[in-house]
């Protein structure tokens, strides 16, 4: 939800970073690749007690991620690009449930939940993306939902600062993404149905 309705307050820094990184002679995929070691390292730090670090390298893994797209359609995007680009957002999500799991190994029942929700969600993200026929911004037709990858962030940062509150924040982070991927496959019905 807040992709969608947010970015546009937040675009003009991530094209002058854009633009940076091109003057640099960086490549798209090249800040995919640096947004994604960048990322890994965020359930890492959480492991090892630096739970403020894993936040921190977690949204600047984040920001890159946005930054990478907005290189791309400012040059010549790369299928493979893409695929890298969505592969990597969720070996980052699963860098961060599996610190917190192997920290605090009393709600990795919950964690478990939690992954199946967001595999449930992309599942039907990235399917209804390869067979529709419609085209957004993005090289594939974008969902959009109450759960979008800020709002993800912003539940995983909860859950490395608040280690207290961690299985309550997991559950109503499994609900909503359980909802978003629901929400998303009555949406596709709706838009496949028509073509």
């Amino acid at each position: 939800m807040l992709d969608t309705h947010a970015r546009k307050y937040v675009q003009p820094a991530i094209e002058k970073t854009a633009k940076g990184f091109l003057k640099l002679g960086m490549s798209a995929n090249q800040v995919t690749i640096l947004s994604f070691i960048i990322g890994i390292s965020s359930g890492i730090f959480f492991y090892y007690g630096f739970p403020i670090i894993a936040v921190i390298v977690l949204w600047l893994s984040g920001y890159l991620d946005a930054v990478d797209g907005t290189m791309a359609r400012q040059t010549k995007p790369s299928a493979f690009g893409t695929v890298m680009d969505v592969t990597f957002d969720r070996l980052v999500e699963i860098s961060v449930i599996l610190g917190i799991a192997f920290a605090i190994p009393d709600v990795q029942w919950a964690l478990l939940l939690l992954s199946v929700s967001i595999i449930f969600s992309m599942t039907v993200f990235l399917t209804v993306g390869a067979v529709s026929e419609k085209q957004g911004v993005k090289s594939f037709y974008y969902q959009a939902g109450l759960a979008e990858r800020t709002e993800g962030f912003i539940f995983l940062s909860l859950m490395m600062l608040l280690p207290a509150y961690v299985l309550w924040t997991t559950l109503l982070f499994f609900f909503v993404e359980t909802f978003t991927g629901t929400q998303r496959l009555l949406e596709a019905k709706r838009i496949l149905d028509k073509e």
